[in-house]
């Protein structure tokens, strides 16, 4: 055994057992419990076992100076401390920071904490369970532009066919023990068995990203040959899909700092419609970037528009700063920008409406939390719902069942009959909901920002299976190509068994994922916006494994 001495300290100090009448909760949502547990800082944030940590550190890879160390916030804060500390004292000095496992959000909004020289990184920490940590380390790392070289842990829990995704990219990985030899066994290497299945065809880098801004962003929209999508700096983009260069771009007008565009934008017609913070909603030529009108209206467009071509009108919610008019919806000629009719909120409308043919109505939410719906063609108010919060995105329909279906903030997903505005089921997630629910064959799907995404029975409302990610969710469910697609703030895209949730594949980016996929059926390519103002276009690199979900 190597290190006896830390190995019986971690025995007997670090390690908790179910079987010696500790509490110990697996899981947050459920209170199942758990067999064991290794607390490493009850044992490593004590100075003598900290500082042979870092002397273990020291004869592993003191051959292989110089080099830099990084792990992720907060466990391998003390860590990178430790050893760079102990480097001074022996006279090999070398650089340390840590990750976070979310962009900071205000002062500086950084990702990466300390200075990142140019010398190869050896990435540390406690333990290694699934590796996702890992993952992401790596994605953040290849944006730095710096190589690992190493991987150092403690304790491994699962076989090494689980970490192929490591050796894969080239970083050897050393850990001292697996919990095998603590006579526990080794965990199931299912959480992290797909393997990195997407190509990154071209990724795009808008300017001046809001890193603070953590809501649901511009959604792409495509055509035969580009995608259209808005961003914080208020640049609308067209993008060629093949090569993500830019077809033409347009500025909008002076905005809140920090916000451009959120709204999603719609195509008809040689048209690209969308809303801006700048308090207008405008159409553009989708070929040339050239204005075809602009309504000036609003102090502030946070809302994506919903097209009724049959009726020419566009629908959109507005925002005001005014005390008794704070926000409302309009409906515009699509030709032309002229407004057709309009009614307001006393509260700020960042929700988008949905236009429904043939109910002949349009529905909006409000940051009052209550949920209008009006005449399509006249404006005319038909009915409002309330809940208990503000309502921030899209209503979707169910036509079999003539039921609007809406998330709202206090955490509940609410059914509502179309004809009457009386309530028909209701779900209560974990916290608020930032989600557009997506109805399929009989389920309707929804985030949450407790972390999960929910398959619901369509009639009862009740969950036919549930998925956690590591992060909020506050993108919406997608699906194409016989799959369901959610980002979330862990970095990931995952790809779903509709049916059952079981894991199909992911994609791990270095940054939060808050807006809906677009997905072109024809080239199969994915396009991902994330929370920097990146443009991902991505597309498979092989078959994908199902892996069962988490039950509840």
């Amino acid at each position: 055994m190597k290190y006896p001495d830390l190995y019986d300290a971690i025995k007997n100090e670090a390690l908790f057992k179910k079987d010696e009448g500790i509490k110990i909760i697996k899981s947050e949502y459920t209170g199942e419990l758990a067999d064991w547990v290794f607390d490493f800082r009850a044992l490593l944030l004590q100075p003598h076992w900290l500082n042979r940590y870092a002397e273990i550190f020291w004869e592993e890879y003191g051959e292989k100076y110089p080099f830099q160390v990084c792990g992720m916030e907060t466990a391998a804060i003390a860590l990178v401390a430790a050893i760079v500390m102990k480097g001074v004292e022996r006279g090999t000095p070398v650089n340390g920071f840590y990750i976070r496992k979310s962009r900071k959000r205000y002062d500086l909004m950084k990702q990466i904490e300390g200075t990142v020289t140019q010398d190869p990184v050896i990435v540390v920490d406690e333990i290694i369970n699934t590796g996702s940590a890992v993952r992401k380390q790596l994605a953040v790392l290849d944006d730095a532009g710096v190589k690992v070289n190493d991987v150092f842990s403690i304790l491994q829990f699962r076989a090494p066919n689980a970490y192929l995704h490591i050796s894969e990219r080239g970083v050897a990985l050393n850990t001292l023990y697996t919990v095998e030899d603590f006579n526990l066994p080794l965990q199931v290497a299912t959480a992290e068995s797909p393997a990195h299945s997407f190509d990154v065809l071209w990724r795009f880098q808008a300017p001046s990203p809001s890193f603070h801004l953590v809501v649901q962003k511009s959604t792409p929209a495509l055509d035969a040959k580009r995608v259209f999508f808005g961003t914080d700096a208020g640049m609308f983009y067209a993008l060629q899909q093949d090569t993500g260069e830019i077809a033409w771009q347009f500025k909008t007008e002076s905005q809140p700092q920090g916000k451009g565009i959120l709204s999603s934008p719609a195509l008809h017609n040689g048209a690209v419609y969308f809303g801006a913070y700048d308090g207008n909603v405008y159409a553009l030529d989708a070929d040339k970037g050239t204005i075809r009108w602009k309504y000036t209206d609003a102090d502030w467009v946070g809302s994506s528009p919903a097209l009724a071509p049959s009726l020419n009108l566009i629908f959109i919610g507005l925002e005001f700063a005014l005390w008794r008019k704070r926000g409302g919806i309009v409906a515009l000629d699509m030709q032309t920008g002229r407004e057709v009719w309009k009614a307001t909120h006393t509260a700020l409308t960042h929700a988008s409406p949905l236009y429904v043919e043939k109910e002949e109505m349009v529905v909006i939410g409000s940051n009052d939390g209550r949920l209008y719906a009006y005449n399509a063609h006249t404006g005319s108010l038909l009915w409002t719902y309330g809940t208990k919060s503000d309502i921030l995105t899209t209503p979707s329909y169910d036509p079999k069942r003539r039921a609007i279906v809406v998330a709202s903030m206090d955490g509940m997903l609410y059914g509502i009959s179309a004809v009457n505005g009386k309530p028909a089921a209701v779900f209560e997630a974990g916290a608020g909901m930032y989600s557009i629910p997506l109805i399929h064959q009989d389920t309707v799907y929804v985030s949450s920002l407790d972390k999960k995404l929910y398959a619901l029975d369509m009639d009862t409302f009740e969950p036919r299976w549930v998925y956690e990610t590591a992060g909020r969710i506050f993108s919406s469910p997608v699906i194409a190509d016989g799959s369901i697609w959610i980002g979330s703030n862990d970095g990931r895209l995952y790809e779903l068994n509709p049916n059952n949730g079981t894991l199909k594949a992911f994609f791990q980016a270095s940054e939060r994922i808050v807006a809906r996929i677009a997905y072109n059926e024809k080239t199969k390519q994915i396009f991902m916006h994330t929370v920097a103002d990146e443009l991902y276009c991505l597309k498979r690199a092989n078959a994908a494994i199902d892996i069962q979900p988490k039950s509840y």
